[in-house]
């Protein structure tokens, strides 16, 4: 009859402490005996089994291991069989098998007590599919995603911040991350996943716009006494032009008027016309690293002032500054090779005193602020608007002024016309930085005129140009440089 042993299985529920070492026969023994004569050591009690030289295995959940041992196996100790449990195939031979995430440990003794091996188990999440995933949607990069309790840490390198970002999206699609960075089932995503080189990009934004203003007016105004018999009729009839807020020329003199008296009636008309045409064009150009804000104006504030304040006040108050100019602010992302994603916010803003009240100044202002992707060296218009507005107003005595012919003499015209044209224009750059000597500056070469050519010839500066120095390739003859007209 072959001989049959009997394998105890000893289950102890308790936390215990990670450690690493190898598995040596006569290590237990060792520390058994340095332990038993340590100062202050309790006569005859030995520590047969611990973790500090127990060797750490990592599994997977679901996942199992195969463990060969020197000596035959008479007794197994497990800390947590609910995180791990042994399976004694034969003398020498055992199965460790992962069932859940966390972290216990195993021992196993001979028939004479002593501790054959000692295992650290940590059993972790099976990220073997989030690995395949990851590695399928970014195959250059280089991420590591290991297992730490019950949430995954993402290491190693990328590109660009977008690929990180992707990385760590693909981790919490698949491990079932919700909005707040939290694993439905506890754990968390720990994204340490750093960028081998930040991108920087340049983005400039165009900003052109075109205005026509046309402005008519025509008007007679009559003044003069009829009279008839014992009937006297006073006739002042001064027509206005609400279309524009009122005549061209609003001074004490009327100089685009002609007057005329026919026996005692006096006709002024007022005849004006006034064509405008604004050119705005504005280029600003900014730089900022990928996933940073920059901004930048090149403009300057005006003064509002605070409201008049009734009764005694400590202090005084200030008045509020009010920024106008040419503004742009972005935040780009450079989502792959090429690829940029950014929000842009441009404005430009000009005083404009026809829209003065209470003494303050109104601000005309063309702002837009949208969030675009485009290539790299492409440009994409991000607001564009044409706009049109006429105005026609026809003011008069009533009745008279509808006669045919001599209805003229008793009405006026007043006429509006704005047309508006206006484009903006961003692209973006992936750009490098360069050496200084590279750059040009819009001083570069300008110098000062002598006094003698500035008060006898009234050149500000001098005309540049370096003599020796000439570039072959240039087709170009003639003075070139700095030049102020």
């Amino acid at each position: 009859m072959a001989r049959t042993k009997l394998i105890r299985t000893i289950l102890l529920a308790s936390i215990t402490t990670l450690g690493i070492g190898a598995i040596s026969p006569s290590i237990a023994s060792d520390q058994r005996l340095a332990e038993t004569n340590a100062p202050g050591a309790a006569q005859g009690i030995d520590v047969v089994g611990s973790d500090v030289n127990s060797r750490f295995i990592s599994l997977g959940v679901g996942k199992s291991v195969v463990i060969d041992l020197p000596r035959d196996i008479k007794d197994v100790l497990i800390a947590d069989p609910k995180i791990a449990n042994a399976v004694v195939r034969s003398a020498r031979r055992a199965f460790i098998i992962g069932a859940a995430v966390g972290q216990t440990n195993i021992y196993f003794f001979d028939a004479e007590g002593r501790q054959i091996g000692g295992f650290d188990i940590a059993v972790k999440r099976d990220l073997n599919g989030i690995r395949a995933a990851v590695k399928q949607a970014l195959p250059t990069s280089d991420i590591q995603i290991d297992a730490v309790g019950d949430g995954i840490l993402l290491t190693g390198n990328v590109a660009s911040s977008a690929e990180a970002q992707m990385a760590f999206d693909i981790a919490a699609r698949l491990l079932g991350v919700g909005t707040a960075g939290i694993v439905q089932d506890g754990g968390r995503i720990v994204n340490a996943i750093t960028v081998r080189g930040r991108d920087q990009i340049m983005i400039k934004v165009t900003v052109a716009e075109m205005q026509r203003n046309v402005i008519k007016q025509l008007g007679i105004d009559l003044n003069g006494t009829f009279t008839a018999g014992p009937a006297t009729l006073n006739l002042n009839n001064v027509n206005p032009f609400p279309a524009n807020g009122g005549q061209l020329n609003n001074g004490s003199s009327t100089p685009n008027s002609f007057s005329g008296t026919f026996k005692s009636v006096t006709a002024t008309m007022r005849a004006m016309e006034q064509a405008g045409v604004v050119h705005t064009l504005a280029e600003p150009t900014l730089t900022a690293i990928s996933g940073e804000s920059a901004s930048f104006l090149a403009g300057g504030e005006f003064p509002i002032p605070p409201p008049v304040q009734v009764g005694p006040t400590t202090t005084p108050a200030q008045p509020q500054f009010k920024p106008f100019g040419v503004a742009l602010a972005f935040t780009p992302v450079v989502l792959s090779e090429g690829r940029i994603s950014m929000n842009v916010k441009t404005e430009v803003s000009e005083i404009d005193p026809t829209l003065t009240v209470n003494g303050v100044p109104g601000v005309r202002t063309r702002r837009a602020e949208t969030t675009l992707e485009v290539a790299s060296g492409g440009s994409l218009a991000m607001a564009g608007m044409i706009q049109e507005q006429s105005k026609q107003t026809i003011s008069g005595f009533p009745g008279l002024m509808q006669l045919p012919v001599l209805g003229a003499l008793f009405k006026s015209r007043d006429y509006v016309n704005n047309q508006t044209e206006l484009v903006i224009i961003a692209t973006p750059y992936v750009v490098r930085a360069v050496a200084q000597k590279n750059l040009a500056r819009p001083d570069d070469g300008f110098a000062d005129a002598s006094d003698p050519a500035t008060v006898l010839l009234g050149n500000l500066n001098r005309i540049y140009g370096v003599p020796g120095n000439a570039d072959p390739k240039r087709t170009y003859q003639g003075n070139y440089g700095f030049i102020l007209d």
